[in-house]
């Protein structure tokens, strides 16, 4: 079994030890897997400053967030790596990021992450047109905006961070119900879109246990329904993720993940 989305450190710098990695490690054989992709956020890291700026204008919350968050330097990610590179460990690790597409600054990106050299690219959505959607600090604009409208615009974003050409991966397609705002409409349409341009770009799609894991024991595991069905029946590759923020979570619904797609994936 894999974990596509294992959150390294995030954001905690102080502990790229060899301990705390093959506390990873001894975790991720506890729950059985053979595979783990770690990865941070790139709004860790100064480099990526440049890609926010549309963020930070959106409101004073998010302005101080980003800045918050962004407190390090990608070099001490990559010098970690290099060190630990040479030894073997009795199980496959990838390393590499999961990176914000914001349309706005979609040159800029791609011209910083030109620079790097990661196993694996993942591609997420957390902001639209600006706004944090998925932030608890923000979540009361959900009651100002028009959710089918939302969700139309998040799809949008999604398919032309696939056309983008800069991921491997998708991390979690269906974030957006977070706090269980639903479209009144079936968004089948936006779904099958979606399959088709991440089969165009040959990239895969998560199905992400994050929500549950780290949002609310009580939503929904994973892509809904209607969205793991498109993907089946399209063929996009999906492959299992935890999108683990701590140690103890690597691993963390891993095997339902994997039943609700049907097997393994290599």
């Amino acid at each position: 079994m894999k974990d596509v989305h294992v959150h390294f450190l995030h954001g905690y710098f102080d502990n790229y030890t060899t301990d705390y990695f093959e506390g990873l490690i001894t975790t991720a054989l506890s729950a059985g897997m053979d595979e783990i992709c770690l990865l941070e956020h790139n709004f860790q890291f100064f480099e990526f400053d440049k890609v926010y700026e549309p963020i930070r204008a959106y409101n004073p919350y998010q302005q101080e967030w980003i800045s918050n968050k962004m407190n390090g330097s990608i070099e001490r990610y990559l010098r970690f790596i290099e060190s630990i590179k040479p030894t073997e460990y009795p199980i496959s690790i990838k390393f590499g990021l999961e990176v914000c597409f914001i349309p706005e600054t979609a040159e800029t990106l791609s011209g910083i992450l030109s620079q790097y050299d990661f196993d694996f690219i993942t591609g997420s959505v957390h902001w639209i047109d600006g706004w944090g959607f998925d932030h608890s600090q923000q979540r009361e604009i959900w009651e100002t905006v028009d959710v089918e409208k939302i969700y139309i615009r998040y799809y949008e974003i999604m398919r032309d961070l696939c056309a983008s050409e800069l991921f491997d991966g998708l991390a979690h397609p269906d974030s957006i119900k977070c706090f269980g705002y639903l479209p009144p409409r079936d968004m089948s349409d936006e779904y099958i879109m979606l399959a088709d341009e991440l089969n165009r770009q040959s990239m895969y799609a998560e199905n992400s246990g994050g929500l549950r894991l780290n949002y609310n024991p009580d939503l929904e595991l994973g892509l809904n329904e209607k969205l793991l069905n498109v993907f089946k029946t399209r063929n996009v590759r999906i492959l299992p993720a935890s999108d683990a923020h701590k140690q103890s979570d690597v691993g963390a619904n891993i095997p339902e993940l994997l039943k609700m797609i049907g097997g393994d994936e290599k």
